[in-house]
């Protein structure tokens, strides 16, 4: 399939994208300013001049996802140039949520042509070919794809990456990474992993360890069976660019996306990342990863707080009980960073979503202003309803496996005997199924949503379901990656670890004032 190129960096003259301001899927009740978050891709997959058949009316990136051209660059322009219209609104998250469907196949199948427009992050577009070319290289299918990290997103304070680390990259990589040569992170989303990994073991068997060498159901049980279900390979030169891809199965993905089951995959997915290959069902699953981190988010944050604080506490939830952040292997102000290198980002990927909820709302004058959307300097300010009805509600709406965590905290808090909470919650279930259908809460939620150490409990639940996954994954790290691999990644780690105190910014004032812009 034919790509198309440039569309985006000549959106805004016009020449070959015609756009129209829709509200956002998710967002009927979205203000003025947060409109420009939104426009119709529909011609710029009609331009897409190899495919006619699949291009008329599409909703973005409703391409097939075995293609290899799934991806659909989001202009965020100028709120004043933006036009409102109202012909196409979508309501409640609930309506969506409540019959969530996640068998599907196609684009059009999901519950708006814009559901999801958030997910699509706008980066250089020369630097985005450039990661395409990369996919291309792999024969083996990739029906999900995505690039992450500080190799692809920049990181305030974050320590320089080596010089050596792309003995002959493109260009577009160089330019994009100021010459620190970091290596790229990206996650494949396969089909069948057993079948992936044999394609990719006849064609790359030098990524792999001396596991390869037992066969692809080896490698592929060891993916599946232990951690978090995804296998890496890191230090892998591809186009003379130094890479890292972890390979997941599309099911254990929307697993993770949908329940929380171990947080691993579902925490990259919570901050920004650049989406190279599109997959309907996946982009259903983390639309209601993405609710589910505000949902968190909002049950550990006070009455008032500002956006660098809620985007801190998302971007935090993954590092919770990581491995990781107790060992000398990660930068402790990485959270810090990537918010405040990223809180543009944060808000297209966020606000739209924050802005459809009922208890929690923009309070700030600067939101009024045209220009805070894309302002990184800005950080404005909201307030969330503290009503215990309000936040049982979302309480009931936490992903299942991480909401059950949470309910046996409670359980052992409240000290309720298990056959009396196994009792509780079977008749919660059989006294009003239209209530469950909708997942409001009851009084046991409402209960949670009162208690004043709901924050240490939410907490304790995000540190249960995240340290034994992590810990599984960094063991096996020597046995996928070879033990050369992974003591290079540690070395690296710790001494981005060492090193992060110099190289340490302050995060944006937290009020709704613009930072003064640097010369």
């Amino acid at each position: 399939m034919r790509e198309v190129t440039s569309l985006v960096l000549n959106s805004r003259s016009g020449s070959f994208v015609r756009l129209r301001y829709p509200p956002i899927s998710q967002c009927p009740r979205i203000p003025g300013s947060l409109r420009s978050f939104t426009h119709d891709s529909t011609s710029v997959l009609a331009s897409n001049r190899s495919t006619p058949s699949r291009s008329r009316a599409a909703p973005l990136g409703s391409l097939n996802s075995h293609s290899n051209s799934s991806d659909h660059d989001l202009l965020l322009p100028s709120s004043s140039a933006a036009s409102f219209s109202t012909s196409s609104r979508f309501s409640d998250p609930g309506d969506w949520e409540d019959s969530a469907n996640l068998s599907i196949d196609t684009f059009s199948e999901l519950p708006s042509k814009d559901f999801g427009v958030n997910q699509h992050m706008v980066i250089n577009q020369e630097f985005k070919e450039a990661l395409r070319q990369i996919l291309w290289q792999f024969r083996a299918p990739i029906r999900y794809a995505f690039a992450y990290g500080s190799g692809v997103f920049t990181q305030s304070g974050s320590a320089p990456g080596s010089s050596q680390c792309h003995p002959s990259a493109p260009a577009a990589i160089k330019n994009m990474q100021q010459g620190q040569g970091k290596m790229i992170d990206f996650i494949f989303g396969v089909s069948y992993s057993q079948h992936w990994h044999s394609l990719n073991l006849h064609q790359h068997r030098d990524h792999y360890s001396g596991l390869g060498s037992l066969g692809s159901y080896a490698v592929s049980q060891v993916q599946d069976r232990f951690g978090a279900g995804v296998y890496f390979n890191p230090y892998i030169t591809v186009n003379g660019t130094l890479i890292k891809y972890g390979v997941v199965n599309l099911d254990t993905l929307c697993q993770d996306l949908s329940q929380w089951d171990t947080l691993y995959l579902a925490g990259r997915l919570q901050k920004p990342v650049k989406i190279l290959r599109d997959h309907p069902r996946v982009r259903l699953a983390n639309q209601m990863n993405l609710l589910s981190a505000v949902r968190v988010a909002l049950l550990l944050l006070p009455a008032e707080f500002t956006e660098f604080e809620l985007y801190s506490t998302i971007a935090g939830i993954s590092y919770t009980g990581d491995l990781r952040m107790v060992l000398p292997a990660e930068d402790p102000r990485k959270v810090r960073n990537i918010v405040s290198g990223q809180i543009a980002n944060f808000r297209r990927l966020y606000a739209p979503l924050i802005d459809n909820l009922p208890n929690v709302t923009f309070n700030d004058a600067r939101c009024n202003e045209g220009d805070w959307i894309d302002d990184p300097h800005a950080n404005v300010k909201l307030t969330q309803d503290m009503d215990p009805v309000k936040r049982g509600n979302m309480v009931r709406r936490l992903p299942e496996s991480f909401r059950e965590k949470l309910y046996f905290q409670y359980q052992s808090r409240f000290q309720i005997p298990r056959a009396d909470f196994d009792k509780m919650i079977k008749e919660s279930n059989d006294n009003d199924p239209e209530l469950i259908r909708r997942r409001q809460g009851g009084p046991f939620e409402r209960r949670i949503a009162d208690d004043k150490n709901l924050k240490q409990e939410v907490q304790a639940s995000i540190m249960k379901t995240i340290r034994w996954p992590s810990t599984v994954q960094t063991i096996k790290g020597p046995v996928t990656s070879g033990v050369s691999r992974t003591w290079r990644y540690l070395r690296e780690k710790q001494s981005k670890y060492k090193s992060s105190g110099k190289h340490a910014t302050p995060p944006p004032q937290e009020s709704s004032e613009k930072t003064p812009k640097q010369g």
